[in-house]
């Protein structure tokens, strides 16, 4: 213990130590070096990149969020409920891509302030919106993250980052290919009541 640290009287050891301040450990944008068997500029070059998509999708799942409180119509009560599982499915990707930014050695997006200066998803207006237009707004962000996905798919795996590939084919491309699919059905113009 240093000179500066004195010992806590007996009666104050299980008193917090509350609003401590220290320098940051590891600055953003620097890469702390693990022995993963990829050269650095391939891991800045990945996390880069992840940070990117993280942004996106994070923005993408606050869409499905947002939508999901504000939904409206006659089909409020199935939109309510898909709209709240493809945003936990959204909440599953933001995870495994922060992981893997973490794990290249460097420091993924966190907050909030963060993700809206770095996402290009256009920002949503606070108000609702109609049912066709909340659904067209979560296609074009869905597009937006899957042409990312598919060209930092290809850099990554022409860099030797499997990992990364990996998780950006296997997990992002995927699983958003699957919630256009269920998103898109709900814009055909097909009858309710009667065919044609």
């Amino acid at each position: 213990m240093s000179k500066s640290q004195k010992a806590a009287p007996p009666g104050d050891r299980a008193r917090p130590l509350v609003q401590q301040k220290a320098h940051e450990i590891q600055a953003f944008g620097h890469i702390a070096r693990l022995p993963i068997a990829l050269s650095e500029n391939t891991a800045r070059e990945s996390i880069e990149n992840l940070n990117q998509i993280l942004a996106d999708t994070f923005t993408l799942r606050d869409l499905y969020k947002k939508h999901h409180w504000q939904v409206s119509g006659p089909t409020f009560y199935p939109l309510h409920l898909l709209y709240d599982k493809h945003y936990e499915e959204q909440n599953e990707i933001v995870d495994l891509l922060a992981e893997r930014i973490q794990s290249l050695g460097g420091l993924s997006l966190a907050m909030a302030p963060d993700v809206a200066e770095t996402t290009i998803i256009p920002r949503a207006p606070k108000g609702r919106e109609e049912v066709p237009v909340q659904i067209s707004r979560l296609l074009h962000a869905h597009e937006i993250v899957l042409k990312e996905a598919r060209t930092m798919a290809r850099q990554a795996a022409e860099s030797g980052d499997d990992g990364t590939n990996d998780l950006l084919v296997s997990d992002v491309i995927r699983a958003n290919e699957k919630q256009v699919w269920f998103l898109s059905e709900h814009l055909v113009d097909a009858p309710l009541v009667r065919a044609d």
